[in-house]
This record gives structure tokens, sequence and C-alpha cells, in this order.
């Protein structure tokens, strides 16, 4: 079993806008095979609480104007690690720190990585 077109399409969308707002160390895992009812994880890191926040209500509000459903949020309030469930894709957000603390790329390390096509940053000509 591979990602769907569907949780490809959302990855792409979420990783774009996590980018845009400076989210580092990008990574789409395909978890299907082990978790059927979730393609793809993407893994983000925000440099600190505002970032991380900053970065995940962006990615919600572009993937909710792209016609998809949040089925779940946590973490906002803390804005350490933010959870976005919309079905095919899942969305962590991360403080620098709790991505080292969990290791979530450790514990899926088995699953196929996604590539990301994100835009060329500007040139500082």
């Amino acid at each position: 079993m591979t990602a769907s077109a569907n949780g490809i399409e959302m990855a792409r969308i979420a990783a774009i806008v996590a980018d845009s707002k400076s989210g580092e160390d990008l990574v789409a895992l395909d978890v299907s095979e082990p978790l059927p009812l979730v393609d793809i994880f993407l893994l983000v890191t925000g440099r600190n609480e505002r970032n991380v926040a900053a970065i995940a209500d962006e990615v919600e509000e572009k993937l909710l104007e792209a016609g998809h459903k949040r089925l779940r949020r946590e973490g906002r309030q803390e804005s350490r690690w933010v959870l976005l469930d919309f079905g095919d894709l899942v969305v962590h957000v991360f403080h620098e720190q709790e991505r080292v603390y969990y290791g979530l790329e450790r514990l899926w390390k088995d699953c196929p990585v996604v590539p990301l096509e994100l835009p060329a940053p500007a040139s500082a000509d």
C-alpha cells in the first residue's frame, strides 16, 4: 500500500505553507502500510512556540481553504507539539526540543520518505 494522491497533494500544500513560515527539517513519511487510516505524517520543526503556532495555524488555514476537513487538532495552547489530523495527512509541528526528544523519525524509520518539492529560496541579488 502506498500513500494516496490526495494525501500526497495535502502534504505538498502543507509543506509549502510550513516552509513559507520558516518551518525547518520538513520530512514526509508514508505511513500507509502500518497505519491504514493515515497516509502521510509530515514532520516540521519551529524555532520557538510562536513559530510553531504560526506554522500550525497557517497550515490548517490553507488546507481548510483547499477543501480538506480537519478531524482533530491538539497541542495548540502550549505550542510545543501541535498535531493537525486531516485524515490522509497528519501534520506534526514540533518545537525543536520536542522533535529531538520524541524522535518520530526513529520510530517510523522503516517507512518510506515522500519527496517534497519546495520552491527555491529567493536569491539575494
